[in-house]
């Protein structure tokens, strides 16, 4: 498996981690057999929010810890807090008690990372500061990040901050290329010239924040699975065509693509099946060629200037 240092902190970490929004479904027993299977794959890094579930993906996952002494030390633990029914929430007191309640449903006493979920209109740097200096001094959190954020709002927040921000978790994949169509198609009227994001893929290389790509197999805001999806038959046609090079499967591939990335992407898979599981961890241990690169990026749907 693949590994890479999460914002140049020295924390080395597989590149894919598995996503825990949907572990609630799973008993402490099945989780317990799931994550030894991910650990078998290399991967040892779970990613958590404190909505997963209305908090029950942690609480499973914290029985299956207390199941079993020092299976916790073998694991990179990050969770996301900010996000309130109706409304983003950076206060101080909110981050707080937020990671209280993590930790506790976790059984830890300490969380590896910890991403401050969506934006917050109504942030104020100075205050997230003082919330991440006491969970850094109490030992609570180790590291920091965010999910969500574009480059500007990346810079206010560290203007605040005594801690770099080491990740932004963005959606990143085959069918959502925002981040690299705009700079593509640079100095054209095209569609796909217009930056959402404030170049944020280029600045986090720049300020070595390590982007985490959510939903990498979605298509859309939630809309479904690209792979095997009547909607796009030029991509699965491209994926079945080179997926039988590389000896992995076309799920494989497409977290492969993303790999590929020089930005050292942290792919974030959210599957709940073991078998599948496998199977994706199988592209960290593949870097497919430019010329594929692009061929799947084009079959996409995507065009250059």
């Amino acid at each position: 498996m693949k590994q890479i240092n999460i914002g140049r902190s020295g924390l080395r970490v597989p590149a894919i981690a598995v996503g825990c929004m949907r572990l609630n479904s799973m008993s402490p027993q099945e989780l317990s057999s799931y994550i030894h299977t991910a650990l078998h794959c290399g991967v040892n890094f779970f990613d958590h929010a404190d909505i997963y579930g209305g908090g029950e993906s942690e609480s499973v996952f914290g029985r299956a810890l207390a199941a079993e002494p020092g299976l916790r030390e073998k694991l990179i633990l990050q969770s996301k807090c900010g996000i309130r029914p109706g409304m983003y929430d950076f206060s101080k007191e909110h981050i707080l008690a937020s990671v209280e309640g993590i930790l506790n449903r976790l059984g830890t006493d300490r969380l590896d990372l910890l991403l401050l979920h969506r934006p917050d209109a109504l942030m104020e740097p100075e205050e997230v500061g003082e919330a991440f200096q006491s969970l850094e001094a109490s030992g609570k959190v180790l590291h920091f990040g965010v999910s969500n954020f574009n480059a500007r709002q990346l810079e206010l927040l560290q203007s605040g901050l005594k801690q770099r921000l080491l990740v932004n978790q963005m959606q990143f994949g085959l069918k959502c290329t925002g981040m690299v169509d705009h700079a593509l198609c640079t100095n054209t009227e095209f569609p796909q010239a217009v930056d959402r994001d404030g170049e944020v893929l280029d600045y986090c290389r720049l300020k070595n924040i390590t982007i985490q790509a959510w939903s990498p197999f979605q298509y859309g805001f939630f809309q479904g699975v690209f792979l095997g999806s009547g909607k796009f038959p030029e991509l699965n046609a491209k994926l079945e065509e080179l997926a039988p090079k590389y000896g992995i499967s076309t799920q494989a591939l497409a977290a492969a693509w993303i790999l590929r990335h020089p930005a050292d992407i942290q792919v974030i898979c959210g599957t709940t099946n073991a078998q599948r599981l496998k199977d994706i961890c199988t592209a960290g241990d593949v870097r497919i060629s430019r010329e594929d690169w692009y061929a799947l990026y084009l079959a996409a749907g995507n065009r250059l200037p």
